[in-house]
């Protein structure tokens, strides 16, 4: 797994000034009611934010904690799906594919290409979500065989299997092509299964970042656990 940030990087997350990439959310909360004397007890609670308040795009039942006690609580629950996009072009949609995967508990996020990619649609999300860049594909079959981990392509050509009827594998990396170009043919020769999502319009596709959402819910729907903080 990726290295947690560290402790500069958690405090910047927690109490930067408001940015496009650092969004306010409009369900925040303000200071921990009643004051300092009333703060709840915890390592996990930042005392900046029970002070100040918590405006995080994150659940309630993270409100207040620190961000690096966030990542390690997600990475008890974390799923056993990887989700991967192929980043040849600087691909707008990957900020957006990062915090659906954070979303949805996925393991980690793997980026084929180009190491840099536009954060803006992760919303913070991939300061709490593992993040792997592999220079090429070749790289990530490497890393997905050491792992024993199946590589399921999602798109839409000629042989692939319907998703409605498509038995995911329990530990798997969904793989995702790029926006316009769709999957490059190493991506798809590398595949161990391709699924395609059904469609009933004139379209001939749907957003590669709409699509990716719709194939983790997929996984979800078979394999995923209840979500933190329901039981």
């Amino acid at each position: 797994m990726p290295e947690n940030p560290t402790a500069e990087q958690n405090h910047a997350e927690n109490h930067a000034a408001p940015n496009p990439t650092n969004e306010l959310s409009t369900h925040g909360v303000g200071p921990w009611p009643g004051g300092e004397e009333e703060w709840p007890e915890g390592a996990h609670f930042d005392s900046e934010l029970l002070r100040d308040g918590d405006t995080r795009n994150v659940i309630d039942r993270y409100r207040y904690w620190r961000m690096d006690a966030i990542v390690a609580d997600l990475d008890e629950h974390r799923h056993p799906f990887h989700a991967a996009i192929e980043n040849w072009q600087h691909d707008m949609n990957i900020g957006s594919i990062v915090r659906s995967a954070n979303a949805f508990a996925a393991d980690t996020v793997h980026i084929v290409g180009r190491r840099r990619w536009n954060k803006r649609g992760a919303m913070v999300t991939d300061r709490y979500q593992h993040v792997l860049n592999h220079p090429d594909v070749a790289d990530l079959v490497a890393w997905a065989r050491a792992h024993e981990l199946p590589i399921i392509a999602v798109d839409n050509v000629p042989g692939s299997v319907s998703i409605e009827t498509f038995d995911w594998p329990e530990r798997c990396i969904l793989l995702f092509g790029q926006e316009g170009p769709g999957m490059s043919a190493e991506a798809l020769a590398a595949a161990d299964a391709v699924v395609e999502i059904t469609q009933y319009g004139s379209t001939r596709s749907i957003n590669a970042s709409a699509a990716a959402a719709v194939a983790m819910h997929s996984w979800v729907l078979q394999w995923g656990s209840r979500p933190t903080g329901t039981d």
